[in-house]
């Protein structure tokens, strides 16, 4: 087996509307907002789930067991650089703003979307934008932190 190394192997869009989040179709995806070409190489911040724990055991256990409760999303949120001019990412991802971030991982970010392909949707809507504070030797940045109002589809596929 091959590992798979993760530079430019993903790509991020931001799309307005998908009518089945679990089969986003080609012409949904071709029709969002790229976001990987200006988002920073640890941009793409807290779209891990954990799964919390429920306490199943009985008063008469002797043994604390566990059975898995709810997924969650800890401060999901993307980190962008700001472009000169027009911007429309930065004019876009504005307070209250709803889409869907999609990711599309371990394929070529240059690969044309195509059917079959795994991706993650993530319905969300943007919190107020941060400003981060300017640094020397970096462009100037902003992170966009999200709400996931309505439960992901990880494991989506391209219809």
């Amino acid at each position: 087996m091959t590992d798979i190394i993760s530079d430019g192997m993903t790509k991020v869009v931001w799309v307005n509307t998908i009518a089945n989040i679990n089969a986003p179709t080609v012409a949904e995806l071709n029709g969002g907002l790229p976001l990987s070409p200006i988002m920073t190489p640890d941009g793409l911040m807290n779209f891990e789930a954990t799964t919390a724990d429920v306490d199943n055991s009985s008063i008469e256990s002797t043994y604390d067991t566990t059975d898995i409760g709810r997924d969650s999303y800890s401060g999901p949120s993307v980190r962008l650089k700001k472009q000169a001019g027009t911007d429309t990412v930065y004019t876009t991802l504005q307070r209250g703003t709803t889409g869907n971030v999609v990711v599309r991982r371990d394929i070529a970010a240059t690969t044309a979307w195509a059917t079959s392909q795994s991706v993650e949707v993530y319905p969300a809507k943007c919190k107020r934008r941060k400003r981060l504070a300017p640094t020397k030797n970096t462009e100037t940045l902003y992170e966009v932190p999200l709400a996931f109002y309505i439960p992901p589809s990880p494991d989506a596929v391209v219809a």
